[in-house]
């Protein structure tokens, strides 16, 4: 996204506001790999919440971070209270992985409600443990007669605007649990690493906006610290906290867990003295590792230079989910005109693997989460030239640059007679409905298919994007400022839900707001190669 926080916010401070973040001042390492400085008599503490990820039908992934070195233990139950539960002997939490660690829970009932709770055990003496931190999730169902319902959105405290005391924080995020959704997608853009948060930022009106602020969130994310900080940094609000306990997660990346329109081999410009590392596959790989500890993804390994983010999530008989990494494996961004454009924005061996994927795939539906919108036009201005971020480079003629690994994969899924694909993606910060149809079209060679875009979380509110007409893109909705960069103050936050209804099969979109009020909604029928 080529969005720059404002220039008027202010450079480094240290403000810790409100006791979320004062309590969060126990868990901020002086230094990478030496234990919290403070108090480590009492027990240890999981200030941070849980999160559970990647969730099957016999499986999920839990979260935590210790506020010092601890054993994880997870105990698992049917019930809310615990009466009969089996324990799960997690790893030990230290500060090469920043005190955070992930449990695989396996053998769970399919289509259940799980309850868990994680404790903290001192090291040397297992009887000592913290607090019990609780969650819930449900596993897949084994079926299809209940249905499944998801919410996805993306890009969370960009362009400066953090978590705001004064407004509730992160309000969206109860917004989305009380649709008590069994998953959510985060469709990338989770920390704006290249984002400082300032203590306050002048709104148009005159009003003032004020955020709880740390020390990494004072300039852009560098050090490994500073990146992991940024990641803690979402964990001060209690909304998303709340959230992360009631409904497991499918996460992917995009450009701001490390730079604005970032891409491998990039080199950052001189003139861009916020930056004194200058490679950004250095700035990625701390990036990753920090994206691996602080969140539970089945094909990363916390602290890991392993893995990949790309994965197919499997939900029953109705759903797949193939996550894309339109990052990790693209190639350097430019006016996106030549004629052949083997690697694109998914890189060679990513495509061959979602082909294979989806064409090997049984479900009902297929959904292609996106971390870029496919006939969106997003410019890379950062380098100071028309270059292109995402796929679309605005000639609405036959496919160029990327494009042509889009068409590629379009032709694919109409020749294989694949069903019940959509896409869902974020990025741009407005929401929209976008129906392709080859009748529209330069390239002709596919079925019609929707694309659904969501997000800001909190993050500034944009314009909509400019179209390209290569794919033929109709907007049939579309909700979006005309100013740039409007605060959530102003509103313009969104998210959006899927509800597959387990008789009929049928899909429903709903693009909804910060509160949940529906904005446009859209009925997807079963069983067609394009619609």
């Amino acid at each position: 996204m080529s969005h720059h926080p404002p220039s008027h916010f202010p450079g480094r401070r240290s403000v810790l506001r409100g006791s979320l973040a004062a309590s969060a001042a126990l868990a901020l390492p002086t230094a990478l790999g030496s234990a919290p400085a403070l108090a480590l008599s009492g027990r240890p503490k999981a200030g941070w919440g849980v999160q559970a990820g990647d969730v099957t039908a016999d499986s999920g992934l839990v979260w935590v971070r210790s506020d010092r070195p601890a054993r994880m233990i997870v105990e698992t139950s049917a019930t809310e209270s615990f009466s009969r539960s089996r324990r799960w002997h997690g790893p030990l939490l230290g500060a090469d992985t920043d005190f955070t660690g992930t449990t695989r829970l396996r053998g769970l009932p399919a289509g259940e409600q799980i309850h868990y709770r994680v404790l903290l055990a001192d090291p040397d003496d297992p009887r000592r443990t913290g607090e019990p931190v609780t969650g819930t999730f449900r596993t897949t169902p084994a079926g299809r007669r209940r249905g499944v319902r998801f919410l996805w959105s993306g890009d969370l405290a960009g362009q400066g605007w953090g978590i705001n005391p004064d407004i509730g924080g992160y309000r969206i995020y109860d917004a989305m649990a009380r649709l008590d959704p069994d998953f959510f997608l985060c469709s990338g853009d989770s920390i704006y690493a290249d984002g400082p948060i300032a203590a306050t930022a002048t709104l148009p009106d005159g009003s003032t906006w004020r955020n709880i602020t740390t020390e990494e969130k004072s300039k852009v994310a560098e050090s490994l610290a500073e990146f992991r900080g940024n990641f803690r940094y979402n964990l001060l609000d209690e909304n998303l906290k709340r959230f992360n306990a009631q409904v497991p997660s499918i996460i992917q990346w995009d450009d701001h867990e490390v730079r604005n329109n970032w891409y491998p081999g990039e080199v950052i410009a001189a003139s861009d003295t916020r930056y004194t590392e200058k490679s950004v596959d250095v700035l990625a790989a701390r990036a990753r590792r920090a994206f691996s500890e602080y969140f539970p993804l089945s094909t990363l390994r916390p602290g890991g230079k392993d893995g990949r983010v790309y994965r197919v999530m499997r939900h029953g008989p109705l759903l797949d989910v193939f996550v894309l990494d339109m990052r990790t494996y693209r190639n350097a961004n430019s006016s996106g005109t030549q004629t052949t454009d083997p690697q694109g924005i998914l890189g060679v061996e990513q495509l061959e693997w979602l082909k294979r994927e989806l064409s090997r795939s049984r479900a009902v539906w297929k959904v292609i989460a996106s971390d870029m919108p496919l006939g969106l036009v997003v410019p890379d201005t950062t380098e100071g030239k028309p270059n292109i971020e995402a796929v679309a480079q605005g000639d609405p003629g036959a496919p160029l640059g990327r494009e042509l690994q889009i068409a590629e994969l379009l032709r694919f899924v109409k020749h294989r007679r694949i069903t019940g694909t959509v896409w869902l993606t974020a990025d741009v910060h407005h929401t929209s409905a976008q129906h392709y149809q080859p009748s529209r079209a330069a390239f002709t060679d596919f079925e019609p298919f929707w694309e659904f875009v969501s997000g800001p979380l909190n993050a500034g509110a944009f314009p909509a994007s400019a179209l390209d007409g290569t794919f033929g893109p109709e907007r049939v909705f579309v909700k979006a400022p005309t100013a740039s960069n409007v605060s959530p103050a102003g509103g313009y936050q969104f998210f959006g839900e899927v509800d597959i209804d387990g008789d009929s099969g049928e899909l429903t979109v709903r693009l909804r707001e910060q509160d949940g009020t529906v904005l446009f909604t859209q009925v997807l029928q079963p069983g067609r190669v394009g619609q």
